[in-house]
Parts: structure tokens; sequence; C-alpha cells
């Protein structure tokens, strides 16, 4: 759990509390089972993990979208494919109009299980944000394991005869990219770039656009920094490069977050910490007001200065 004391610290540092300005998105995390255990992973999933979302709770979520007009369905995991809820999330939340994302690890889509998966996903429009930490091998399979990028390669090629990342195609696949150890992002656009031209030399792959995320100082790579003694440096280099323009556009002001079991958080990273909605906001989805939810209080801490530096950092990538 986070200190009271770091709570306070990153509202200091703006000046003041941070306050949600509206519900955009209803981001949905499913659950922990995932087919990888990738080394910078804010939460802990693996094959291992058994904690998955239940029908009931589902459903609770698309009484939500029913009852109030937020656009985008976001849904997350682990590995979100492989919760028994993510097909039916996925058509009811597009039976009532709404924009899903699919955070996808691209393996994945290589499962024998899952072999009609990417028909599933262009069939219902889904938009694919898939991570791909690096356009060379060394540094995927370091990151996420032995063979992972020749096996992203090959998922982003079948996407790719889909449909989906070529121009002018409405199936829309972005990629995420994470840096490798404790640094900060590069610049997004020059980046983008770079994966565009080294991607389409190399693999022939195309792609509509390149998220940069900021590795979060919490669960697996708050471990792995921990071990290596980085942990000071990291958080140093957090904190100096605060952005006060990137605050205001932190993911967490228009966005809710429901965990596998139905709590509700201003974000996946808080969710991961046990910190659920606060200052008097409903914590669960069963019992979700929309009208205090978009206006609420977010809960922060020490890990924030994750999203606010540099360039920022969001599920869409940078924000300034």
């Amino acid at each position: 759990m986070v200190s009271t004391s770091e709570l306070r610290l990153f509202e200091e540092t703006l000046g003041g509390p941070l306050h949600a300005a509206g519900i955009g998105v209803l981001q949905i995390n499913v659950g922990k089972v995932c087919n990888q255990r990738c080394a910078h992973c804010h939460v802990d999933a693996g094959p291992e993990r058994r904690e998955t979302m239940s029908r009931e709770t589902a459903g609770l979520c698309i009484d939500v979208l029913r009852r109030h007009e937020i656009p985008v369905v976001d849904i997350t995991g682990g590995a979100p494919e492989l919760c028994a809820q993510f097909r039916y999330l996925v058509t009811e939340s597009r039976r009532l109009g709404r924009k899903v994302i699919d955070r996808c690890n691209l393996t994945i889509l290589l499962v024998p299980s899952q072999s009609d998966l990417i028909e599933f996903l262009a069939r219902n429009e889904v938009e694919i944000v898939a991570s791909l930490p690096c356009y060379l091998e060394s540094n995927v399979d370091r990151q996420r394991g032995g063979g992972v990028y020749a096996k992203s390669i090959e998922a982003l090629r079948r996407l790719n005869a889909a449909g989906y990342g070529m121009p002018g195609s409405a199936l829309r696949l972005n990629l995420v990219y994470n840096p490798v150890g404790a640094s900060l992002p590069p610049p997004q656009a020059a980046l983008e770039d770079d994966y565009r031209r080294e991607l389409g030399a190399r693999h022939g792959i195309e792609f509509h656009s390149l998220f940069t995320m900021t590795n979060m100082p919490i669960s697996r790579f708050l471990g792995t920094l921990r071990h290596d003694g980085n942990y000071d440096a990291y958080m140093h280099k957090l904190e100096t490069a605060f952005n006060a323009q990137a605050s205001q556009s932190v993911m967490c002001r228009d966005l809710v977050s429901v965990g596998w079991d139905g709590t509700l958080y201003d974000c996946d990273f808080n969710q991961m910490l046990e910190l659920p909605v606060g200052y008097g906001a409903p914590s669960h989805i069963r019992d979700f007001d929309a009208a205090w939810l978009r206006r609420r209080r977010i809960v922060t801490g020490n890990h924030c200065y994750a999203c606010t530096a540099g360039q920022g950092s969001s599920c869409g990538g940078a924000t300034i």
C-alpha cells in the first residue's frame, strides 16, 4: 500500500488535489491470467494467476453502459482474451454502440484455443492496442521472454492480412512502446517514425499509431528496480521530470477503472496497488454513480509521477 505521506507528496507538487473531469472511458480489467510473464508488467500477470471476472460482474459493467453514455470500453488484463467474459463484454458493448479497445499482447493470437480471435475482433471492429516494446528482437525477448518477438511479428502479419493497421482501414491497430529499463520513453512522434521504418523494412508490417508509456514503479517492475538497486534513482528521475502540463491530461481524469471483482479505481495502476476510489465515491460497480464519479477527487501517490514525467504517459500514449 502507498503511505499517506506519499499520497500528499504528489498533490503538493500539483498545488492541490487532482479531480476527474468526466467519464469518457470505462476501463475493465478482467483479471490477471496471461500466457506471458513480462518483466515490466504492472499487473503481475502470468499463467499461474487465477483472478478472473465472473459473468455477474461483467453483467454489471454492461448494465452501467446501458444506463450511462460512456463512449469507450477499454478491456485489459492479463491477457483479457483468456477471460471467459471477454467476448460477452465485446459483443454487448458493441451492441450498445460503444467503441471497444482490446489491450492485446499479440502472442495470444497464436494460441490454438484463440484460432478465431482475429476474425471475432475484426467482425466487431474492435480497436487493438498491442504491446511491442521495441522493434528489435533482443530487446523484446529480454523484457517479455524468449521467442516473444518472433511470435509478435507473426501475429502482426496475421492482423495486417485481416485488414488491421492497413492504410485507410477502419480496423485500428496501435502499438505500445515501454522502455526496457529504468528510463523515460523518447519523444513519441520520432519513435513512431522509427517503428514504421524498421517494421516496414524488416517485416512489411503496417500499423496506425505508436503509443509510448512510462514503466510504472509498482508490482513486478518495482521488484526489478529494487533488485537492481535502481528504485531511488528511478523515482528521482520521474519526480525531477514532472510536467505540470502533462498532469492536466492524465488518463484518470477521464476514466473509471473496474477490477475483475467489480471494485472501482481511478486507474489500472491504482488497482494494482489496491487503492480504490476514495473520498466518498462509490467503490463497486454495483453502486456506480456517474454524477459522483465524474467529479470525484482522485487518489494519488508517488507512482503517479510516471504519468506526469516528460511528455506524459497514458493508455493512449504521450499526453503532450
